[in-house]
């Protein structure tokens, strides 16, 4: 005969932090009461319910079962593992609710120190998930995703088993292993990042990163070994991003989500570069990428399932995701349909971004950057960003759309999924046209005690004076160009720029208008280095 305790906690859930990238959740336990029943186990499982929103409890081979009246955000599982499940294989059964999307398992056990070893697998309700034996204390499975060891695929309402094998413990020993169960659900945001735990790096600084790549997901190729073009492992995108220095990168093959499980493998062993989630939504009247989320969204624009842009910028919101539109310059038709953004009745204040930058399409014809200014001068605020576009890892790091070629940089507090999206949707971003490592930008408009950086809005009164300062770094020899409201000014300096870094600065006065203000640096041959954007005046 054995106790069961059970403590079921009521928990508020709180409003995503998007400033810190936390989710907070105010947890008090509700009461608590002890289960004496028979058993054929000779030790008791303690589970103990966080959230309790629906979950059935249930203990081995349907000894008792006990129902909460809603289903669980966190499960915790406990067992006495001894000499007697030496070598024999534990099943812990839980119950998964309807509408979880994740289920991440963290598992811990006493002592290790005495020789004990107990190893992980899972099983759902239908089938085997997977077995990483005593190589892994944390493990996680969605549809789109999972752990290396276990395998991606729907998550089905049901009862489900956490398997604990015991090659090994010592006579009159006891361990206490503990698994902590947490459930995901439609809508809910990475805390930090969806393919790590923790930032790969803290501290405010300017981030590097690429946004618009293809692999072997959708129509990335490259040489294979005997020289045969074959679709090219994403692997190598990744790779290539590492060795020319990047900080981020997202991945954003066509339509698909077959790509994050490989993300997911690859991110523990890429530790300084952040591995994001992105697809680019391809349609027959336009292409976005969307960062931030591993959920499907149906790309079918014009079908019954999304009948217009409306319905998927919806679609994109409630995923959390970040909505890019992607080389709005290019034409679409029979040349290359849905290149172009032809979506008609957009509404861009539901536009986060706007690639201003496309591979080798940074200015002419084919260039984001008017249509971009054209939103601007409609008042909408719409962070300019870049992309590769590149479609072959190999070309080499000076070619036009080889990987971080242009290169979107980001200032943000940290290096992790959230904070490089909160830059994002904030507009505290430059654009590196050639990628390089060190070139750097800084662009702050101050009145009347008050400032703003690039992406913020900075209030200032008709006659009021705006004293703004452009600082450059490693573009000793370029010039610096002062754009307001889509038209090239006099306000600033054109002179060469005469030191590795270097501050300028021009006074502007308001008429108490709306206007946006921003910088460009250009070559001495007048190519375009460096776009930033824009300060708002009067938003």
């Amino acid at each position: 005969m054995g106790d069961i305790l059970v403590r079921e906690m009521t928990c508020d859930r709180l409003n995503f932090d998007t400033l810190r990238g936390v989710k907070m959740m105010d947890c008090r336990p509700a009461r608590k009461f002890v289960l004496r029943i028979f058993s054929r186990l000779e030790t008791p499982v303690s589970y103990t319910l966080r959230t309790a929103i629906g979950l059935a409890l249930v203990v081995f081979a349907g000894a008792v079962t006990s129902k909460a009246q809603q289903p669980a955000s966190d499960l915790v599982l406990h067992r006495t593992v001894t000499y007697a499940d030496r070598q024999t294989y534990i099943e812990v059964p839980f119950d998964v609710g309807e509408g979880v999307t994740r289920i991440t398992v963290s598992c811990s056990y006493t002592e290790r120190d005495k020789h004990t070893v107990i190893d992980l697998g899972m099983f759902d309700g239908e089938r085997f998930r997977g077995w990483s034996g005593g190589n892994k204390s944390t493990f996680t499975i969605s549809e789109t995703d999972a752990t290396p060891s276990y395998l991606p695929g729907p998550v089905r309402p049901g009862r489900w088993k956490l398997i604990l094998g015991v090659p090994n413990i010592e006579k009159d020993t006891r361990s206490e292993f503990t698994a902590t169960i947490h459930f995901e659900y439609k809508g809910d945001v990475a805390a930090v990042s969806t393919f790590s735990q923790a930032p790969l790096r803290t501290g405010n600084a300017w981030y590097r990163g690429d946004l618009h790549m293809h692999d072997a997901h959708s129509d990335g190729s490259c040489m294979s070994r005997l020289g045969h073009k074959v679709p090219c492992p994403l692997y190598k995108t990744v790779e290539a991003a590492a060795s020319r220095g990047l900080d981020f990168i997202a991945i954003s093959d066509h339509n698909t989500t077959s790509h994050f499980n490989v993300m997911r493998e690859l991110q523990p062993y890429f530790d300084n570069l952040l591995l994001m989630p992105g697809r680019e939504i391809t349609t027959f009247q336009g292409h976005a990428n969307v960062f931030g989320t591993t959920a499907f969204i149906d790309f079918r624009l014009t079908s019954p399932n999304v009948p217009d842009i409306d319905t998927l910028l919806r679609n994109v919101k409630e995923a959390h995701g970040v909505f890019s539109i992607n080389h709005p310059g290019l034409p679409s038709g029979a040349a290359c349909m849905g290149c172009g953004w032809t979506a008609p009745d957009t509404n861009f204040s539901k536009v986060d971004a706007i690639e201003a930058l496309n591979g080798d399409a940074s200015e002419g014809p084919y260039s984001g950057i008017p249509y971009w200014q054209e939103r601007l001068n409609k008042g909408f605020r719409i962070t300019g960003i870049a992309g590769s576009d590149n479609h072959n890892a190999d070309l080499p790091p000076q070619a036009r759309s080889a990987v971080g070629h242009p290169t979107t940089v980001v200032y943000a507090p940290e290096l992790s999924e959230r904070a490089i999206l909160e830059g994002i949707r904030a507009g505290h971003v430059f654009i590196d046209g050639e990628g390089t490592k060190d070139r750097l930008i800084e662009f702050t408009g101050r009145a009347g005690g008050r400032s703003a950086s690039m992406g913020d809005v900075l209030q200032a009164g008709a006659g009021e004076k705006v004293q703004f300062a452009v600082k450059t770094v490693a573009l000793a020899g370029a010039h610096i160009e002062v754009i307001q409201d889509g038209r090239l000014t006099d306000l600033s300096d054109v002179s060469p720029i005469k030191s590795a870094d270097e501050t300028r600065e021009f006074t502007y006065q308001s008429d108490g208008a709306k206007h946006w203000i921003r910088v460009n640096v250009r070559s001495e041959a007048g190519a375009l280095l460096i776009l930033g954007n824009p300060v708002y005046l009067n938003y």
